[in-house]
């Protein structure tokens, strides 16, 4: 199994920047594709980017496109969300997900293992 920890929330005001983290421990050996994904309350859970293995391709949903970068380091066996220009409507919690292969795409049901997320609130 794979457990995934996500850090880095937390209250921001409207133009700033947070860095969310998500460490992957336990039976990580083999190739992982990673996403992140948010849920704001009384909505659906929702793609926000993905990373392939190689960290060589990169997919981010239209709203944040321009404003988030995902990135990973495979020695630390940790992904990372960088956000920038955030606005009130990033507020959400926001999980991290590992899905077997090297690219996993912007389905939630490819991913396979999930984090407990992390609370991101931006004030306007």
């Amino acid at each position: 199994q794979v457990q995934l920890v996500e850090s880095g929330g937390g209250l921001v005001q409207a133009g700033g920047s947070l860095r969310l983290s998500c460490a992957a421990s336990g039976r990580t050996t083999g190739t992982y594709a990673m996403g992140w994904f948010r849920q704001a309350p009384g909505k659906e859970r929702e793609f926000v980017a993905t990373i392939s293995w190689s960290g060589g391709s990169t997919v981010y949903a239209d709203s944040v496109k321009g404003r988030f970068t995902i990135s990973r380091d495979n020695a630390k066996n940790t992904v990372y969300l960088q956000m920038n220009s955030l606005k009130p409507e990033d507020t959400a919690v926001y999980s991290c997900a590992a899905g077997r292969g090297g690219y996993a795409g912007t389905g939630i049901n490819a991913y396979t293992h999930w984090g407990q997320g992390t609370q991101v609130t931006v004030s306007s």
